[in-house]
């Protein structure tokens, strides 16, 4: 929360003389910062996208908000104000610096800061997650995430990424990343935006997504392996495929797994991977493991 008689960053004002976009070039340019696209600091500068993905998360002060790569606080200085506390994590100690010293001068003493590797750590408890993602960490961010009980999540992503996420079968965004969240949580594309939102501009268009976890035992680590076994060839028919790659799933002989293999029934087996459902990879994933049990 903002204590009481601090004043407020004018990008924060409803009524402030400063845009979003000259505010951050100036605290960038004051602690001479140059962003690195290649870690994935591209910072959002458009105040109009940045309201959208807030109204987005329908935060209360029952929220505890979980954010990946809080940068300077684009996102994490509103969050704060909209939400009971802030879980913020930036792994560049440099940023990390500037964003505590924002909080610090605004008064903000409802977000606690993390400075290290989000992939690396437990997350403190959060019921929501709102997050600008680096996209290189895209996929092992959002399944982490999903090892966790949390209410919905908006993230930002690649588009090309977001469009793999609810992918059908037979489509050319259909991936092992859309039969996995089939299982794993229900998402939608909320918005797009441009890459002259952000500075400096990143070279593909983003995604605005929201995210809700499904409770879902279904799939284990031994379903996990029989997607990417499928997957590292997804024009090929399945049973081909698994047989090209199912050291991924298991190391055994080739006679062995050509024994097993030619048990799988021809609509599962003679079927070109990227044609399978998510249901009969679920079915291809239970009929391999009864045959190790």
């Amino acid at each position: 929360m903002i204590k009481e008689g601090t004043s407020i960053s004018p990008s924060i004002k409803e009524s402030g003389t400063v845009s979003l976009a000259q505010e951050t070039k100036n605290i960038l340019k004051s602690h001479g910062i140059r962003l690195n696209r290649r870690l994935g600091q591209n910072y959002l500068i458009d105040d109009f996208k940045r309201k959208k993905i807030l109204n987005f998360a329908n935060l209360s002060p029952e929220d505890t908000v979980l954010e990946v790569g809080s940068g300077i606080g684009t996102l994490t200085i509103p969050l704060a104000c909209e939400s009971g506390k802030v879980v913020a994590i930036e792994q560049d100690p440099r940023i990390f610096n500037i964003l505590k010293e924002r909080l610090d001068n605004l008064g903000i003493d409802n977000v606690e800061l993390i400075n290290k590797n989000a992939l690396s750590i437990d997350f403190p408890y959060f019921n929501k997650i709102v997050s600008n993602l680096p996209y290189q960490i895209s996929s092992p961010i959002t399944f982490k995430f999903l090892e966790y009980d949390f209410d919905l999540a908006i993230l930002m992503y690649q588009k090309e990424f977001a469009q793999r996420m609810n992918a059908h079968a037979g489509s050319k965004n259909y991936s092992r990343l859309s039969v996995m969240l089939y299982f794993k949580a229900k998402t939608k594309i909320m918005d797009y935006i441009s890459p002259k939102s952000f500075i400096p501009p990143p070279n593909v268009e983003s995604s605005v997504v929201k995210l809700i976890p499904l409770k879902n035992n279904a799939i284990d680590e031994f379903f996990t392996s029989v997607c990417r076994a499928l997957f590292q060839h997804r024009r090929k028919k399945a049973r081909k495929a698994l047989r090209e790659s199912f050291h991924e799933i298991k190391d055994i002989e080739k006679e062995q797994i050509k024994e097993i293999l030619n048990e799988l029934k021809n609509d599962l087996g003679d079927e070109r991977v990227f044609k399978l459902t998510p249901e009969q990879i679920l079915d291809i994933s239970n009929f391999l493991k009864k045959s190790f049990i």
